[in-house]
């Protein structure tokens, strides 16, 4: 294969830059789509409908899925819209080079993401009876244990960045208790699922971690114990070796960096809005429906890769060909006026969001997820007495990648704890 870089001015028939109106495409990615995300959405939709042409890292082309209805077809349809990269025209013609950061998150796996009918049915059903049987063995139990832990750390201090001192790091720790890695790998591995997904050096950040989890699949054949690992090596769907690093890589980066992105959100709201705070402290709301609240608002992926056309068809009025790359806009989506033309309207015990994204690809591990935020809040609530945010909420910021917006910092205040 010819690896060469895509020139935007000299792209192929049938790819979203030759279905433009002649003029530059908007880029996902950049100091601008870091600062105004939403605003890009506006103005893709405002200009071209549901579904946009765009750009990636690299001017890659695409199509970005801005609505519901639309982001709903491509998830519910894998027969016209595949997960399986191989039939992604640009990559087969040479035109991404192997080092894009993009291929990280696009690139084809032996993982049940990057496959469609039996072979996706046999390798989810791993993933998912391996989720199921740790999510049963005292996971709480592990968020608490963390979470103390995490919370010891700054308690003497009365302040904290619950971003950097809580929500970046204890999902990835309870992560490591359910793999069977030592909890000493967690601060390495948050890194290197952030980076990859930032874009920042992926390739290298995706090496460790597949170096790390070589090492781990090779010593729990040797020692195996009860966790999701050995499940995986004895799972009666007989995983070769690169499946169970594969599905090890793909759960561990999926669940690290959207419930690290999700609980920060989470606590954000808590303390920006003190209704929340005072109805969870009080007992009147469950931490259940502040998440449900901030999947609607703020998933934790913006942006899911990545879908492919199967065949030419047509999809939000766009004419799309064979080949051609989609990417599901799910924070577009879940705004998306067509649906909630007034987004200030609760949504309490609707739970049809995009956040998990849908159809037979849905996340299986998502109330893991919850499990891991619910416990993290309740600590930090019983924990720290008098916690406030230390700074005005409107200076909160958030920058973006071209798959997630992640709050910055979260500056707290609270009683100064003993420990």
């Amino acid at each position: 294969m010819n690896n060469q870089p895509l020139n935007g001015t000299d792209a192929p028939r049938g790819c979203p830059v030759a279905h433009g109106d002649g003029g530059d495409l908007m880029r996902l990615y950049g100091p601008e789509a870091a600062i105004d995300p939403h605003g890009i959405y506006a103005r893709l939709r405002k200009e071209h409908g549901t579904v946009a042409p765009v750009l990636l890292d690299g001017d890659i082309p695409a199509w970005l899925v801005l609505g519901y209805r639309e982001n709903r077809r491509v998830l519910d349809n894998p027969r016209q819209f595949s997960r399986d990269s191989r039939i992604w025209r640009d990559w087969n013609d040479g035109r991404i080079e192997a080092t894009s950061p993009l291929i990280p998150m696009l690139g084809w796996r032996p993982d049940c993401v990057s496959q469609d009918g039996e072979p996706h049915r046999r390798l989810r059903g791993a993933v998912t009876d391996g989720l199921q049987t740790v999510a049963g063995r005292g996971i709480r139990r592990h968020v608490t244990h963390f979470a103390n832990k995490q919370i010891d750390a700054f308690a003497e201090a009365g302040s904290a960045d619950l971003v950097s001192d809580y929500a970046e790091y204890l999902p990835m720790l309870v992560l490591t208790r359910l793999f069977g890695l030592p909890a000493a790998e967690g601060r390495n591995l948050a890194v290197s699922c952030a980076k990859l997904i930032k874009g920042e050096d992926a390739v290298a950040h995706n090496d460790r971690i597949m170096e790390i989890l070589a090492d781990l699949a090779s010593r729990k054949r040797d020692e195996p114990g009860a966790d999701f690992t050995t499940g995986l090596l004895g799972h009666h769907a007989d995983l070769d070796e690169d499946e169970i690093l594969s599905h090890l890589r793909l759960v561990l980066i999926t669940a690290h960096t959207t419930t690290s992105n999700l609980l920060a959100r989470v606590l954000q709201l808590i303390l920006t809005e003190a209704s929340r705070l005072a109805g969870l402290v009080s007992g009147q709301l469950s931490v259940s429906t502040v998440v449900e609240e901030v999947m609607w608002n703020t998933p934790p992926l913006a942006v899911l890769p990545g879908r492919f056309a199967t065949t030419d068809l047509e999809l939000g009025g766009q004419h799309l060909k064979e080949g051609d790359l989609l990417v599901l806009g799910l924070t577009a989506g879940n705004l998306d006026p067509e649906i909630r033309p007034d987004a200030g309207v609760s949504l309490q015990g609707n739970q049809s969001h995009l956040a998990f994204s849908g159809g037979p690809h849905e996340c299986p591990g998502q109330n893991i997820g919850q499990a891991i935020i619910e416990t993290a809040v309740d600590v930090l609530l019983h924990r720290l007495p008098g916690l406030r945010l230390a700074v005005p909420a409107d200076e909160l910021t958030s920058t973006a990648s071209t798959w997630e917006a992640r709050l910055d910092a979260l500056p707290v205040e609270f009683a100064a704890q003993p420990t």
